[in-house]
């Protein structure tokens, strides 16, 4: 079975990135689309030098999740993964895709999740909270910020002497050595 993963991104894209390189040359994965919800983002250079399309919803489009599920369909995606994507997904795309749509989560979940808590949020937060460690979490999408069922975790220490900055340069190592051998396992 060939696996046709959308990948959903509203930042840099370096996850994505990422995840398409380390399938180049495996012939069970292809990522024919990324969608993104901001037309300015970086993954849109970053992906087209991959040679992969993307396209960019509006977010009453995504609310709508119609015209997404026909793209979706139209390139016969089998899954999901969000990769830096920032708004919730819609509960019709989250029906169509029961068990299909992965996300990575920059922290121990079930701490440090929710609405708003993305990115550099995340890692102001674990420092603030002199957490002794954090990690990634990558898991299951649901109806409810970072709530759906743990596939996996993997953790760094956080030195009382690390900034944001350094929390998050460990976290991205966690990222991209970790989400795509998850994504092989889960569907591989």
């Amino acid at each position: 079975m060939i696996n046709r993963i959308a990948i959903f991104a509203s930042g840099s894209g370096s996850n994505a990135e990422n995840i398409i390189n380390f399938f180049a040359q495996d012939s069970r994965f292809l990522f024919p689309i990324i969608i993104s919800n901001k037309e300015d983002a970086y993954i849109h250079t970053r992906v087209k030098n991959l040679g992969v399309p993307s396209v960019t919803f509006s977010k009453e489009q995504f609310l709508d999740g119609s015209d997404i599920l026909s793209l979706l369909s139209v390139h016969n995606i089998n899954a999901i993964v969000l990769a830096g994507f920032l708004l919730k997904v819609p509960d019709g795309i989250i029906r169509a895709y029961s068990d299909k749509i992965i996300n990575i989560h920059p922290a121990l979940l079930p701490k440090f999740g929710g609405k708003g808590m993305y990115g550099n949020h995340v890692h102001k937060a674990v420092v603030a909270a002199q957490e002794a460690e954090s990690g990634i979490t990558i898991h299951y999408v649901n109806e409810h910020y970072d709530e759906g069922n743990i596939i996996f975790q993997a953790k760094c220490e956080v030195l009382p002497t690390d900034t944001f900055e350094d929390l998050a340069h460990k976290i991205h190592a966690l990222e991209y050595e970790h989400f795509p051998k998850v994504i092989e396992t889960l569907w591989g």
